[in-house]
């Protein structure tokens, strides 16, 4: 074989591995996204959506640009970051928790930025799925709690990395 047959067999192989990668990241998303609807029990419609990790995102799921790799084409192996909206308000309002996900030995570490790490399986077990989704809904909810008491102290004039709300476009206000 070839240096160049080694190399080509060796980066086929990084390939597969990044496809794998990635199609696991995605599914424990997409397992994430419905389950963490489903335990906010919102009466009214659906409250979680997965958007890209980072710039301004409209409240709708974004399939494959939610992510930070693509899903298809020469893609680096290492974690991937993805976005969960989720509503916090009766109308329009929605709030982006940034996640990033990385594989370590046959386990998934999902990191909340702002928060703390979980360890997970594929597929997500009961117990592991009840504590992350409660992590998550405590995650949002002490952050507004945070907020109003630095208000109600005199302190809050500075903005913590790791919760962005969606932007209407200036066409859906009218």
């Amino acid at each position: 074989m070839s240096r160049f047959d080694e190399l080509i067999t060796t980066v086929e192989a990084y390939q597969a591995l990044a496809a794998e990668n990635y199609a696991r990241v995605r599914q424990m998303a997409e397992e994430i996204r419905g389950g963490l609807c489903d335990y906010l029990d919102a009466a009214d419609g659906i409250c979680v959506r997965l958007v890209p990790p980072a710039g301004e995102f409209q409240p709708k799921d974004y399939g494959d640009h939610a992510f930070s790799m693509p899903p298809r084409g020469f893609r680096p192996l290492g974690p991937i970051a993805f976005g969960l909206a989720v509503r916090v308000s009766r109308g329009t309002d929605w709030i982006r928790v940034t996640t990033q996900c990385q594989k370590i030995g046959d386990f998934f570490i999902l990191d909340i930025q702002g928060g703390e790490s979980f360890k997970l399986s594929l597929p997500l077990t009961k117990d592991d799925s009840a504590t992350l989704f409660e992590y998550v809904y405590q995650h949002v909810l002490n952050w507004f709690q945070s907020k109003m008491d630095q208000y109600q102290q005199g302190e809050y004039g500075t903005r913590e990395i790791g919760f962005d709300f969606s932007r209407e476009p200036e066409s859906a206000k009218a």
